[in-house]
C-alpha cells in the first residue's frame, strides 16, 4: 500500500472516532473483511481488535454485517454487552452492488429495537460502508 493510501485509511479510522488507547471489539469477522482498515484501526488505537468472545469493557464495536448473516437486532444487542456508556457501534456492510449488500433501511429499522440511534454513515473502503449507531440516551 502506498503512503497516500495508508494516510487515507488512517484518516478513515480517525473519522470513525477511534483514537489511541481505545479498545475496539469486532463481530462478524470473516475472510471478506477489509484487512487494511482493520490493520489501520489497530495501528491507530495501539491494540488488537478484541474478538466476539472477549468480555472486556470496550469503547467501540465494529460489526461486519452481510445479507444473510441472521438477525441484525440480535447482533446489535450482543454488541452492546461489553460496550461502555457513551460508546459507539459501527455496522460495516458491503456497498451497493457487492455480494452481501444490506440496504441502509435495514440498519435504520433494527437500531431502535436494539435501543440504538443511527447518527451518520461513511464509506470506509472500496467495498464497505459504515453506519454509526449510539445509545438513544447518548445521541450525538
Amino acid at each position: 500500500m502506498s503512503e497516500a493510501e495508508t494516510a487515507a485509511v488512517d484518516n478513515v479510522a480517525g473519522r470513525l472516532g477511534f483514537k489511541e488507547g481505545d479498545l475496539i471489539q469486532e463481530f462478524g469477522y470473516d475472510d471478506d473483511v477489509d484487512f487494511d482498515l482493520r490493520d489501520d484501526i489497530e495501528e491507530l488505537t495501539g491494540s488488537e481488535l478484541l474478538t466476539e468472545d472477549d468480555q472486556e469493557a470496550v469503547d467501540s464495536v465494529i460489526i461486519w454485517w452481510r445479507d444473510g448473516d441472521g438477525d441484525l437486532v440480535d447482533a446489535l444487542m450482543d454488541a452492546q454487552t461489553t460496550l461502555d456508556a457513551g460508546g459507539q457501534v459501527w455496522v460495516l456492510t458491503p456497498k451497493s452492488g457487492r455480494d452481501g449488500y444490506v440496504p441502509p433501511s435495514e440498519i435504520q429499522e433494527a437500531a431502535p429495537t436494539a435501543g440504538l440511534h443511527a447518527t451518520s454513515s461513511a464509506g470506509v473502503s472500496d467495498d464497505w460502508a459504515a453506519a454509526r449507531l449510539v445509545s438513544k440516551r447518548n445521541k450525538g
